[in-house]
């Protein structure tokens, strides 16, 4: 049992990561600033430096990186008990407040109750995923080889959306970029200890869930799986998961409506927290038939299912990090998986804007929001709190 006065200390850090979760709007890179300003400079559990340290591990690992940085941090001053209550600490009030969005707009939607309003936060969320992959790739595509993995992505996602086509396009990208390894310095090199635990676990999870839900056909079950599965396999954040789950869940199963999906991906902008709190929306409206128990059990599996895989990761690779790295195919595969990403981001803002080409009010949307996102810097919140005050007021 811990000492009465680390308790407390966990107790004041599990605190201070609800505070962060309530008030944290924006993606990784403004949820680091506010993490080294509350968890660094003020209450000084880690240094600067370990932080942005745990935050490269999360970032090339699969899974939400703010979310894996929080684990990590736990895991870091308190073992893997603070790490899971980080985690439910941190993923909490995102969780609640995108179940609840999609019960809000289920009920408009029964009552027939127009979504008008929304019709300008939609092309919005398409112009936020468009800058979001400008950005990706601004960062991730520097050779000739990136553009290829890049522009292969595209076509492919573009060409068959499928959900199985989002492990063999990153898998491939990492495997083939591996290859360029010579490229990379070589480092001094030690012993590797793994802990194969937490790995075995994770596997575990995945197959138990395949198998009871294509034995008992449960969606919430095979819900579960869905997530998990997307959870272990996504690079890059929530601007890459967002068109993962358009794909198959729009697209391929048909369980959201486009104008739904948008509307949920819109809400991730005004809702705190991380950008993962889609993956609560889409399992909330997948199990809209099943009136609002459905939904919130729709909210939590989608949630745990997301989740739980980074975590997993974190205790898997967190003990050896620091000699892992060192390897160059190692280094030399992110290039490719990053690549990859970054074309099934652009994919499926292709997807979503094609259908906006028909009428002219989407497509000036999404240009004024592009330009907006480029040339200010509007807290991304205000723009679809403004999108949807203008929904409200124009004719």
């Amino acid at each position: 049992m811990a000492h009465p006065i680390r308790r407390f200390r966990y107790i004041i850090y599990l605190l201070d990561i609800l505070l962060l979760s309530c008030t944290a709007f924006g993606g990784p890179q403004v949820h680091l600033m506010m993490m080294i300003e509350r968890l660094v400079r003020k209450r000084r559990y880690i240094t600067e430096e370990e932080l942005l340290e745990l935050q490269a591990l999360c970032q090339v690992l699969p899974g939400p990186t703010s979310t894996q940085t929080v684990t990590a941090i736990g895991l870091k001053i308190g073992g893997q008990p603070l790490a899971y209550l980080s985690l439910l600490v941190w993923s909490l009030p995102g969780m609640i407040l995108m179940t609840l969005a999609a019960i809000g707009i289920h009920y408009l939607e029964k009552n027939q109750i127009s979504l008008s309003f929304t019709r300008f936060v939609g092309p919005m969320a398409v112009a936020f995923l468009i800058f979001g992959a400008y950005a990706i790739a601004r960062k991730v595509i520097h050779d000739a080889q990136s553009w290829t993995f890049l522009v292969i992505s595209i076509i492919l996602t573009y060409l068959y959306p499928s959900p199985y086509m989002t492990p063999v396009l990153i898998i491939s990208g990492g495997v083939a970029a591996s290859l360029n390894f010579r490229k990379h310095e070589k480092m001094e090199r030690g012993p590797i200890k793994i802990t194969w635990r937490p790995l075995i676990f994770w596997i575990s999870v995945l197959v138990a869930a395949a198998l009871v839900g294509k034995v008992t056909q449960s969606l919430p079950v095979r819900l579960f799986e869905n997530f998990y599965r997307n959870g272990s396999l996504v690079f890059g954040g929530g601007q890459v998961l967002i068109p993962i789950l358009y794909n198959e869940f729009v697209e391929f199963k048909h369980y959201l409506t486009d104008q739904e999906f948008l509307s949920g991906m819109a809400l991730t902008q005004v809702v705190p927290g991380p950008v993962f709190s889609i993956a609560t929306f889409v399992g909330s409206m997948s199990m809209q038939p099943d009136g609002i128990t459905g939904q919130i059990i729709g909210g939590f599996v989608a949630t745990a299912g997301i989740f739980l895989p980074g975590t997993f990761f974190i205790f898997f690779a967190y003990p050896f990090w620091d000699q892992l790295k060192k390897y160059r195919g190692i280094r030399a595969s992110l290039q490719g998986v990053h690549a990859a990403s970054c074309g099934l981001t652009i994919a499926a803002a292709i997807s979503m804007f094609q259908p906006m080409l028909k009428s002219p009010q989407p497509i000036i949307t999404v240009i004024a929001t592009l330009l907006i996102l480029t040339f200010t810097k509007t807290p991304s919140y205000l723009i679809i709190i403004a999108g949807l005050l203008l929904g409200l007021l124009a004719p």
